[in-house]
């Protein structure tokens, strides 16, 4: 029950949620959605990888910060890659040009720095002004073109995806079943009266309390 203390107890209650498997699911779901994101993100980032890797040699790079490290034109790309556009704070960002610097520093000892490229490659989404000066932001169907010289790629890779997500998601929502029926039966236990009552009081105490 731990995942209880990673939530807004007062949120749930102003939401008017009196049902013991209501609470467990909204809690579950929130927190499934937030992992979702950076397990399919690290799946994108390999399927890049991968795709990229196949068609220019492309390679996981060993510098920190920095996920793809490929030739082309005789110039050296170094790509931090993004599910979306809208990944990061203002601090995130300068974190990440940060690492391009710094991955530029360490490849000019071998090659001209004027042969270096930055990209920061976003896997969905647009950006209508992708030259930001001291590197590129290329989303959606420009990333995939770039790292693969082919345009429709992002729309081929949709239906493969789709296929093996069913197979995934049919077991998944067994498991899912399972452990929504053994929360909520942890969460009676702990924080429902006799007559099945929420006690808000138990909950916020054991989310909140000092000690």
């Amino acid at each position: 029950m731990d995942v209880v203390k990673r939530k807004n107890p007062y949120l749930f209650k102003a939401k008017y949620i009196n049902e013991a498997q209501e609470f467990v699911k909204t809690i579950l779901d929130a927190f499934l959605s937030s992992q979702e994101e950076g397990i399919f993100g690290d799946f994108l980032e390999e399927l890049a990888i991968f795709i990229c890797g196949q068609v220019y040699g492309g390679r996981k790079s060993s510098t920190v910060g920095i996920d793809l490290e490929f030739e082309k034109d005789n110039i050296r790309y170094i790509v931090s890659i993004k599910s979306g556009p809208n990944w990061g704070n203002s601090g995130q960002i300068e974190k990440m040009r940060d690492n391009f610097r710094q991955a530029k520093q360490i490849l000019g000892r071998n090659i001209s720095s004027t042969n270096v490229v930055a990209v920061n490659g976003c896997c969905y989404g647009k950006d209508s002004v992708p030259n930001k000066g001291d590197y590129f932001k290329l989303c959606g169907q420009s990333f995939w073109e770039f790292i693969s010289g082919d345009g429709g790629l992002y729309t081929a890779i949709i239906e493969p995806l789709g296929h093996r997500a069913k197979e995934i998601n049919e077991q998944f929502s067994l498991e899912y079943a399972k452990v929504v029926n053994r929360f909520t039966g942890e969460f009676i236990k702990e924080f429902c009266d006799a007559d099945g009552s929420i006690r808000w009081g138990d909950v916020v105490r054991f989310n909140s309390a000092s000690t």
